[in-house]
């Protein structure tokens, strides 16, 4: 009888563990979403930044081969994440759109191609602001004073990119600081919860002349480990989230850097271990201040 009793208190706590470190993991899995969606967010924003487009027109003087030359001066240039000779075949194909409407354009200018060679230019991130592409401009101008007639980009866009990017990331942060707080909550009731079952031991431990360090001492451990092994698993649903998105969804591609990939699981375990201890240590607090009676 008393085995039969001891195995199933066994498998009682078994089963306790189980679901806490359960519990835990699906609420790091959401946290891990915020950080992953913060990291996308940015990458989206770079990538936004790095697609705006100057382009250099040169004056009437100025032939293809020297146009050739100064693209590949400021390839050099740490300004630029893409530098790239445009031809006036390439030119007016943009311009029209197919060949069809660019063949009627030559047409109209009796087989003349009216648009010049130009120089487009893609900025890097850091630059694609107000103020960097107005230093490119300014830049451009002075570097190539005798060849340049004009350096064009579209201010509105740069603008825009920049602005919208501001409030867009505002509005996630707010919401994601709300979704952190309730999976901090949902962590500290599985927590209590898991406690609650041991509540009758502590008081025992305590009344028996245990030191509240020496109580609390092995549930900080179990604490600890807790929160690395629910990390790990939350971080595993997370990459088999991102590789079945992946291979779903052709048009979204999930990809992070060695670098932010390294801080998304440090950051998961850091937060896993910090929130499981501080619950740990709240709720023994709760249970060795109780009196006996109290735990009934």
């Amino acid at each position: 009888m008393s085995t039969t009793a001891e195995k199933y208190s066994k498998k009682g706590v078994r089963t306790s563990y189980i679901s806490t470190v359960i519990g835990i993991s699906l609420v790091l899995f959401m946290i891990g979403l915020v950080l992953a969606a913060v990291f996308g967010l940015e990458n989206v924003q770079r990538q936004a930044k790095e697609s705006l487009q100057g382009d250099l027109f040169f004056k009437p003087e100025v032939n293809n081969a020297d146009i050739k030359q100064i693209e590949q001066e400021l390839k050099t240039w740490s300004q630029f994440s893409t530098v790239y000779f445009v031809s006036p075949d390439r030119a007016i194909e943009e311009f029209s759109g197919t060949d069809q409407n660019a063949g009627q354009i030559l047409g109209i200018f009796e087989g003349d191609n009216p648009l010049p060679a130009t120089i487009s230019f893609r900025p890097k991130a850091e630059h694609a602001t107000k103020a960097g592409m107005e230093k490119i401009k300014v830049a451009l101008l002075k570097a190539y004073a005798d060849q340049l007639d004009e350096v064009n980009y579209d201010k509105a866009s740069v603008e825009s990119v920049n602005i919208g990017f501001k409030q867009f990331v505002l509005l996630f942060l707010v919401v994601a600081l709300l979704l952190i707080t309730v999976a901090v909550a949902m962590i500290n009731n599985t927590i209590r919860l898991a406690l609650y079952s041991k509540r009758f031991t502590i008081k025992t431990m305590q009344l028996v002349g245990a030191t509240a360090g020496f109580i609390r001492k092995p549930f900080i451990f179990q604490s600890i480990y807790q929160g690395v092994i629910s990390a790990l698993i939350g971080l595993g649903l997370l990459l088999t989230l991102f590789y079945a998105l992946n291979n779903v969804l052709s048009t979204l591609e999930i990809s992070f850097s060695l670098e932010s990939f390294l801080f998304l699981s440090i950051a998961l375990i850091v937060i896993g271990i910090v929130i499981t201890v501080i619950s740990t240590w709240l709720a023994l607090n709760k249970y060795l201040r109780m009196k006996l009676d109290d735990l009934y």
